[in-house]
């Protein structure tokens, strides 16, 4: 019996595992759960899914889950806070940590569980972003098992197995490549964007997702992240991980070897398939989605991205070959930027501006501790601000 602790599990990607979990309760136990705010969201998961330990970020919203808990009967215990989740990422109760968190705010209890020695199925990318190379070193060290949740990189690890206990391509790739849906601006002009509001951002045409993750996507930074995270979790140099559109979202990621083959996983467009892969890897589960009817989908596209549209990848490409804390600084400016733009502080289109004046600005070093990736952020999420402010000044 695996005991899975999942964390932001209020989030879509934590609805879709307690789904997968739910199907095979000889399997699987849920060891704990976590949420920021959603009190009553993780109470009606509490009570369907009974985890000994349940973890809120906020107090407040701690103590009415506690209450409502204590009121229902329900035995799970109530713990605060991200020191408590990194205490549970590596306590004995836990043997697989699902890293669903939002942001870089999942960083300490996802790098908790990897130097424990867990399984952990990263779908928090930003982790991977952020402090890739600190993750996957303590990974190793430990003995710990990543395995990534994100569609195109779960791909990428069916395509290429081996290459992620290596940290080197498996023998004979090219390149990769990552497949983007385009989101819900790609034939959109630019005057469409300009005005873009945050919902019509966030309707993406293929996949459910969060606010922060689907305006990600519409700019198409979510991709620029995925390239970073290819090249942490594959050990691929930045030019040999190309991203190509695919607006059908069914080819989740391919990969190239030097004989001309390319390997590519297809499915439909629902994370409860890597999931299920991650969760019962090496061996494969039923994850509760549709077979794919090729015959029905009719037809694949593919097409190069438009750069000058999405100027995204070329500043997280470039980031991705600086390295050091160069992705801390792109992600905690696109954070910001992000946030802004939803709370209707920023425009569309002034999203990857200002995380490329953040970007210009930051003098590069070495991200060999964790207090260099969380300095970095620090620093430019301070800069995001302040030029917000002067922006509404102005």
């Amino acid at each position: 019996m695996m005991r899975v602790a999942v964390f932001g599990s209020t989030g879509s990607i934590g609805v879709s595992t307690l789904d997968v979990l739910a199907r095979h309760p000889d399997r699987f136990a849920v060891a704990a759960l976590s949420a920021a705010t959603n009190h009553s969201r993780l109470f009606e998961q509490c009570a369907a899914h009974r985890p000994p330990v349940a973890v809120m970020q906020d107090p407040g919203a701690a103590a009415q889950l506690a209450a409502a808990l204590k009121s229902a009967g329900v035995p799970t215990r109530v713990m605060v806070g991200t020191e408590a989740l990194s205490e549970l990422a590596a306590s004995a109760q836990v043997d697989t940590v699902m890293a669903a968190i939002v942001g870089a705010a999942g960083l300490p209890s996802t790098l908790a569980a990897a130097r424990a020695g867990k399984r952990v199925l990263i779908a928090n990318k930003e982790s991977l972003v952020v402090a890739g190379r600190l993750l996957v070193d303590a990974a190793r060290t430990s003995g710990a098992t990543l395995v990534p949740i994100d569609s195109e990189h779960n791909a990428i690890f069916q395509c290429m197995p081996g290459s992620m206990e290596t940290g080197r391509p498996a023998a004979g790739v090219r390149k990769i490549l990552l497949t983007a849906s385009g989101g819900p601006f790609l034939r959109a002009s630019r005057e469409k964007m300009v005005g873009a509001t945050p919902d019509e951002a966030c309707a993406h045409p293929r996949w459910r997702m969060g606010r922060k993750i689907s305006v990600d996507s519409a700019t198409l930074m979510n991709k620029g992240l995925e390239l970073i995270e290819a090249c942490v979790l594959f050990g691929m140099e930045p030019h040999r991980v190309e991203v190509v559109v695919h607006p059908q979202s069914i080819v989740h990621s391919l990969v190239e070897y030097v004989d001309g083959s390319i390997l590519a996983q297809l499915g439909n467009p629902d994370m409860r398939t890597p999931i299920a892969y991650a969760l019962g890897w090496p061996e494969r589960i039923p994850s509760g989605v549709e077979s794919l009817n090729l015959v029905a989908a009719a037809r694949l596209d593919f097409e190069a991205p438009d750069l000058e549209r999405f100027p995204a990848l070329v500043v997280t490409r470039e980031a991705a070959a600086a390295g050091g804390t160069m992705p801390a600084v792109l992600n905690a400016a696109n954070e910001v930027a992000v946030s802004a733009f939803l709370a209707g502080r920023l425009g569309f289109l002034g999203i990857v501006d200002l995380i490329e004046s953040v970007v210009g600005r930051h003098t590069n070093v070495g991200a060999t501790e964790l207090a260099d990736v969380l300095a970095a952020d620090s620093w430019a999420r301070e800069l995001a601000e302040s030029m917000l402010v002067r922006v509404a000044k102005a």
